[in-house]
């Protein structure tokens, strides 16, 4: 899972086993560690409690929640991203991570197919 933070943003992008994990185990988890004690975790997670998308950050984690029906109805279809406004007011974006349509190398065999692959000639 990919994170990227910007300005007052949060956007995590998912390859197809991320996804297929999120539906199997309602939960994708991956970290980045900077030194010995010193990792930033970062979760997605299905909720049956939760009714709106929400987001904290607690110790060296940051967890995004996920009402369990709007993330089913994601994983299940064509929908490309989740976008959201946690509580204390940051923009969320959870979407499935594609491949890039201008760098052949280095691709991610996880990524979805990109939709405008076939409607951009790539350099």
């Amino acid at each position: 899972m990919k994170l990227r933070i910007q300005g007052n943003s949060l956007r995590l992008r998912l390859t197809q086993k991320e996804v297929a994990q999120l539906r199997d185990r309602n939960r994708v988890e991956s970290s980045i560690e900077f030194g010995p004690g010193q990792t930033l975790v970062y979760k997605l997670e299905g909720s049956f409690r939760d009714k709106v998308v929400t987001a904290n950050f607690e110790g060296q984690t940051i967890h995004v929640m996920v009402p369990m029906q709007v993330m089913r109805e994601w994983i299940e279809s064509d929908q490309v991203s989740i976008e959201a406004l946690s509580q204390a007011s940051v923009q969320l974006l959870i979407e499935k991570d594609f491949h890039c349509l201008h760098k052949s190398d280095k691709q991610d065999p996880d990524a979805y197919p990109n939709p405008l692959a076939n409607t951009l000639e790539c350099e």
